[in-house]
């Protein structure tokens, strides 16, 4: 990586986070003339966060998923820092490091959101989470080993317990996992533990609304609950899942469910970091940005994607969706404003482009909407849209390449060769 000297002149911009939105700022800036651009992340690799819960249900490897910062940016002029951040003083310019410190001209914030647990400490403690790699190898290890206990159990009340799986929020990642899992349970569990061909045990999803996807098309919503129901997923929706405490499931209505695992994909909530004033946060902790996502109330602090709340636009008056389209276009949006700045032109404001959503449901059917749900595909064809997408999206061609040939394997023969349980010294993820 090159490196280039403090006393080189250019101003200094400090990215931290290293996801769609701070990847795509930084490579819009690599190998510029103006700034000299660092990315802090506390992981040396990125990772394709669409795609962690097929990593988290043993159909991909991450590493067909992630790639090293330090090779990606190889000879591009850019710096890298592994390390978290502790605070940040907006007065004296200077970013506050688990290691270190960092000076800056210009910050920002790209890091993301963590899973929003709505203040219920049960379901913290005891459900699985969905927001990182670690997440989904503790994912894929607990899946595993549910199901070796499962095949050992001689109690059918407890077997019950153990097969029965809770998928608590209905958005794309809930709805993918709920089919994954049931495609698991209807292909590969009658290979794998021929003792469970008899055993009882349901997959539900959980949504507090009154559809599965509901930013999407009313197809979409029809659609979507009627593919997972022929998978054999109970869908139960205007449902909150109230604690999770001892394998017992309740809702806010007082009913229960017996089930040893919960999987929480029911909201995110923006990183928050000392030295932001309470002013500058919005809906969901979100940083709140002009429509140049300037942070509001601090100087020269910029917050992208997923950690930022932008409502200049009269058409996302509450701010964008928490969606990769949108921090992609915000992070390469910033990289050009940076650079006219330094030219002494004009900044442009962000406005986002809706390219459409998309959703995989099990093996063999996806739910496109398309330009404002005015395109609306459905089945093998958007199944191939999907795969298309999630392909290109992906970093570099390595990943495209164990992507494409896993999910190939895994689409042709119904199975894979990944479920395995793997532990490490210190970092152990059991």
């Amino acid at each position: 990586m090159t490196s280039i000297t403090p006393n080189s002149g250019k101003k200094k911009i400090v990215i931290v986070g290293g996801g769609f939105a701070g990847l795509n700022i930084a490579q819009q800036l690599y190998k510029n003339k103006y700034y000299e651009v660092t990315l802090v992340d506390k992981n040396n690799f990125n990772y394709f966060t669409p795609l962690l819960y097929q990593v988290a249900t043993s159909f991909l490897e991450p590493s067909s998923i992630s790639y090293p910062f330090r090779k990606l940016f190889r000879n591009k002029g850019l710096n890298f820092r592994m390390a978290a951040v502790v605070k940040v003083d907006p007065a004296a310019k200077i970013v506050y490091l688990s290691d270190g410190e960092l000076p800056y001209d210009y910050l920002v914030f790209a890091a993301g959101a963590s899973t929003n647990f709505y203040g219920i400490e049960s379901i913290r403690q005891n459900a699985i989470s969905l927001k990182e790699i670690d997440d989904a190898l503790r994912m894929r290890n607990s899946l595993i080993k549910t199901m070796e206990k499962a095949a050992v159990t001689t109690d059918p009340v407890e077997r019950q317990k153990l097969l029965t799986i809770v998928v608590a929020g209905g958005g794309p990642t809930g709805v993918e996992v709920a089919g994954m899992l049931a495609e698991m349970k209807n292909y590969i569990l009658k290979k794998d533990y021929p003792e469970l061909m008899k055993a009882r045990g349901k997959i539900y999803i959980v949504d507090g609304g009154p559809n599965l996807l509901a930013p999407m098309s009313n197809k979409t919503h029809k659609e979507t609950r009627q593919a997972l129901i022929d998978l054999g997923v109970e869908v139960k929706l205007n449902a909150h899942v109230s604690d999770f405490s001892n394998g017992v499931i309740t809702f806010a209505d007082g009913e229960t469910l017996e089930a040893k695992t919960l999987i929480w994909a029911a909201g995110i909530i923006a990183n928050t970091f000392e030295g932001i004033p309470a002013s500058s946060l919005g809906i969901g902790r979100r940083m709140i940005t002009d429509e140049y996502n300037r942070v509001k109330d601090v100087e020269d602090i910029y917050a992208i994607g997923d950690i930022s709340v932008q409502i200049t636009d009269p058409v996302y008056s509450k701010g964008h969706p928490q969606l990769a389209q949108v921090a992609i276009q915000m992070g390469r949006n910033t990289a050009k404003n940076f650079i006219a700045m330094a030219k002494g032109k004009a900044i442009k404001p962000f406005k986002y482009f809706d390219r459409g959503d998309m959703a995989i449901v099990g093996r063999h059917n996806a739910v496109v909407d398309l330009f404002k749900h005015k395109v609306h595909l459905s089945g093998i064809a958007a199944l191939f849209v999907w795969l298309f997408i999630h392909l290109i999206s992906l970093v570099n061609y390595n990943n495209k390449i164990k992507t494409l040939y896993n999910w190939a394997v895994a689409f042709l023969t119904r199975d894979q060769a990944l479920r395995m349980i793997f532990r490490g010294g210190e970092n152990r993820i059991d």
